[in-house]
């Protein structure tokens, strides 16, 4: 059977995001040198899923189908499934696997803390009392995707002596970064630590810079720290080839489709007709 691993990026109008996924995908290639990795984009971007899928479909037997998106919210839940469902009719002979996204899990946070770590560094290890902590994510309308930002907030202020760890988001949703870092200005914190919750360059990552800027200026008092974004960090690479192993798994032991192929948020968007339709979910836009 010949595989095909479709690595799925969100795409941004800031087209050095799209350069950096493609960049990565080389790089798992050559992690990776016996698998045959595409690449499609869900918008922005010159291959969108329908080409991903039919690209894929023309060369393989089975196409596992990789989210390269860390929270779940209208793209991973109900866009990628109805693309993948047409392809399904377009290529009846090929088999569909669609791999679960990356996730909030224990790696994530592995990759959290270290780049806590770097930035406590580059504020000269300040006591982490008096150091808090803002986890930024992009913001969705799904409360679930929300839920895994304030989850690896949790987990963070569980690891660390950090008293003061807040999450903000850039769109959709609230808090918003400013409405974070006020409140911990109140609580007399010394140092702001800000950690984008964020795979890749975009249009957001450009607005976070400038933000982090707006706020030196605004508070002299407050010595800030801003966090990279993370996707080339190994662990990415590492929850990928875990997802791929565990579809040739779930596909060679005739177990079926994978949880996430057949859920529930599929079957409401087939329900109420919203397959091809975008969702507001916080990425560089709203829909």
């Amino acid at each position: 059977m010949s595989d095909t691993v479709l690595l799925v990026g969100h795409g941004s109008r800031h087209q050095a995001g799209n350069v950096e996924i493609e960049a990565f995908a080389n790089q798992w290639r050559q992690r990776q040198p016996d698998w045959d990795i595409e690449v499609c984009f869900i918008e922005f971007a010159d291959v969108l899923l329908d080409a991903g899928f039919d690209k894929a479909a023309q060369k393989a037997s089975r196409v596992i189908v990789v989210p390269l998106i860390l929270n779940a919210a209208g793209h991973v839940k109900m866009e990628i499934p109805a693309h993948m469902a047409d392809a399904r009719v377009r290529h009846p002979s090929v088999e569909f696997i669609y791999a679960p996204h990356l996730g909030a899990g224990d790696l994530i946070l592995k990759i959290l803390k270290r780049e806590l770590k770097q930035a406590l560094a580059h504020l000269d290890m300040p006591d982490p009392k008096t150091t808090g902590i803002v986890l930024l994510g992009r913001g969705s309308s799904d409360r679930v995707a929300n839920g895994e930002v304030a989850k690896l907030a949790r987990w963070l202020f569980e690891d660390t002596e950090h008293e003061q760890i807040d999450i903000a988001f850039t769109g959709i949703t609230h808090p918003r970064l400013e409405n974070a870092i006020q409140k911990q200005v109140r609580l007399d914190m010394k140092q702001i630590i800000i950690l984008p919750y964020y795979l890749f360059a975009g249009t957001l990552i450009e607005r976070i810079k400038r933000q982090h800027e707006h706020l030196q200026q605004q508070y002299p008092q407050i010595r800030f720290a801003l966090g990279n974004y993370f996707g080339f960090a190994n662990e990415i690479f590492q929850l990928l080839d875990k997802r791929v192993d565990d579809a040739m798994g779930c596909s060679e032991t005739g177990a079926g489709m994978m949880e996430c192929d057949g859920c529930k948020y599929r079957d409401l968007a087939e329900e109420h007709g919203h397959g091809h339709q975008h969702h507001d979910h916080g990425h560089e836009h709203a829909h």
